[in-house]
């Protein structure tokens, strides 16, 4: 490696919004982040929309705001007659 070019390689505290924290390296000293692997669906094994920037409503109030939920029976069952 050349000198002088390039950064610090220093200890490094993560933060996430769900409020889990942990140490590592990097250029920065503090790192804030939206979401971590205490916290993302993946590695939870639980269905959650990460929004950050409002999309999920907007989406929801486009198309009627009951996509995400489940069918009923009757909902069902108009779908099979239809078919």
């Amino acid at each position: 490696m050349k000198p002088k070019i390039h950064p610090k390689y220093v200890q490094c505290k993560v933060t996430c919004a769900c409020g889990a924290s942990f140490e590592t390296r990097s250029t920065v000293e503090k790192m804030h982040v939206d979401i971590c692997s205490q916290c993302h669906p993946f590695y939870t094994g639980k269905q959650k929309f990460v929004d950050t920037a409002g999309r999920v409503e907007r989406f929801q109030r486009k198309f009627g705001g009951s996509y995400f939920g489940k069918k009923g029976k009757d909902e069902a069952g108009k779908a099979e007659a239809s078919a």
